[in-house]
């Protein structure tokens, strides 16, 4: 097990009682076909040393199993419950006597998200959202919790139109009359401004206009960096512009002391056809950076060295979520605890334990010849003498059946009977060294130091099937991300 416990120790928050510091949380969703019991993902939860996640519910049997942990927990108001709750302020007070007052303080809930990107997916009952924010409120003053548990709604960020350059973003003015009060009484309770924010999505959407390194916080040189020509600040990476947008279109409606808080952020680590940037390395990439610009407290070009604290999205793969493959595979482990893959979070400060640096593999290339790998891997598991029992059919590594993964797992095994000497990972030149662990599931490449007992996953699963919605990414605000192309697309060519 002490491989996966330092696998997320980076996720501390810096002092737990500085409420201001950057933190990296988890959402839990919870459409797998296999969920594990709340006392198993509680367990997975502190054995990785993860601080704060996000229920896309209040579940009971979670809120249970988080009590007496310290874990903060944001629970939420799901959609289908807004409009009864927005319409009757004894509903607002029954749902906090049943989800809050019971469970606090036992369960550590720091916060209350009322519905999820209200105003893009369900634009019907937009109306409601602001009384059923002051109603979750007035049950909480009610209660004496108005102080400890701070109350919002996530948005999508396609509700901010024209964010790039981030100085000329503003709110789509047709939601201004449910937008305008909702920042009134963030502000007036000293909440956040939530905000899901995919540059996976801004990226899969620019057709070619955004590049991956943006995307996926690579370094850039400064000549690369995009520049805002209104306030001369330099973007490195889509998330900071994102997030500077929101600031910009709060000031835009007057605005100016409601902090941003990313609810949803991550990148997929696999995809279909069509989505040919949702891989393993990506996901890696993607995480990897975003928790170490948030716990470094980066900041952003217009407020540098401020907290932008974000929960990834998301803690398991979700086997039964509609749509492309890459909405099965945003997850950090599987039902059963294992890693999707090994973060890289060197150089992130003293509280990072999981320093990768010497972990190092061998993996096919993508780009090589399938000839050559075939070529290779013959090699491999004849003369070169790697026991490649595993990649038969009905065994742990079989899957996916393709000569680059099966390459992939010979020239591995092969790099460590070897000792990991850099003559060692070539094959004729179709083989690299990466960081990246290339176990996945139930198939554990041999060098590969990830032992110990993974968690048991036969309990029945939680009743409540509910999480975020991608969907609402992938076909939403069309105007808002042509509007954000043309910005790049000035700064970028």
């Amino acid at each position: 097990m002490a491989a996966l416990v330092f696998f997320l120790l980076g996720l501390i928050v810096s002092a737990a009682s500085a409420d201001e510091d950057a933190f990296i949380g988890v959402n839990i969703g919870t459409e797998l076909s296999d969920m594990p019991h709340p006392t198993q993902v509680v367990a997975l939860l502190k054995d990785q040393e993860i601080r704060h996640v996000r229920l896309y519910n209040a579940d009971r049997g979670m809120l249970l199993a988080l009590a007496n942990t310290g874990i903060k927990v944001a629970i939420s108001v799901p959609n289908d419950q807004l409009l009864g709750i927005g319409q009757s302020n004894s509903t607002a007070a029954n749902w906090v006597s049943q989800n809050v007052v019971s469970h606090y303080p036992a369960t550590n809930i720091t916060t209350i998200c009322v519905g999820s990107e209200v105003l893009t997916s369900l634009p019907n009952i937009g109306p409601v959202l602001v009384n059923a924010l002051k109603y979750i409120h007035s049950a909480l003053v009610a209660s004496n919790l108005d102080r400890q548990i701070k109350v919002s709604t996530p948005f999508a960020s396609s509700i901010i139109l024209d964010s790039f350059p981030p100085s000329q973003a503003f709110f789509n003015h047709s939601w201004n009359p449910v937008v305008v009060p909702v920042l009134k009484f963030l502000q007036s309770t000293g909440s956040y401004f939530m905000l899901n924010l995919y540059p996976y999505f801004d990226y899969m959407g620019s057709n070619g206009v955004i590049p991956l390194d943006y995307a996926l916080f690579k370094p850039l040189a400064p000549n690369k960096e995009a520049v805002d020509t209104n306030t001369l600040l330099h973007y490195s990476n889509v998330f900071d512009a994102m997030v500077d947008a929101a600031y910009f279109a709060m000031a835009d409606l007057n605005v100016t002391n409601v902090p941003v808080l990313v609810t949803e952020s991550g990148w997929p680590s696999k995809g279909d056809s069509k989505e040919p940037d949702a891989t393993l390395d990506n996901a890696n990439t993607y995480n990897s950076n975003l928790i170490r610009h948030v716990l470094n407290k980066t900041g952003t070009p217009k407020l540098p060295g401020t907290a932008v604290s974000t929960y990834i999205y998301e803690l398991y793969n979700e086997d039964m979520k509609a749509g492309p493959l890459s909405e099965k595979n945003w997850g950090l482990f599987d039902a059963n605890g294992v890693p999707t893959y090994i973060l890289r979070l060197t150089g992130s400060g003293s509280v990072l334990a999981n320093d990768t640096t010497n972990q190092t593999y061998c993996t096919a290339k993508d780009s090589a010849d399938e000839k050559m790998l075939q070529a290779a891997l013959d090699w491999a598991c004849g003369p070169g003498k790697v026991d490649c029992s595993s990649l038969l059919q009905g065994q742990a590594c079989y899957e996916p059946d393709t000569v680059l993964a099966h390459a992939t797992y010979a020239f591995d095994t092969y790099y460590h009977q070897m000792g990991r000497t850099p003559g060692s990972c070539d094959f004729n030149g179709v083989a690299t060294i990466t960081t990246t662990n290339p176990s996945h599931g139930s198939c554990i490449f041999p060098g590969s130091d990830r032992n110990g007992s993974l968690l048991n996953s036969t309990i029945p699963a939680m009743d409540s099937k509910s999480s975020g919605s991608r969907a609402n990414f992938l076909y939403g605000d069309v105007l808002s991300a042509v509007i954000g192309v043309l910005g790049w697309l000035t700064v970028l060519l």
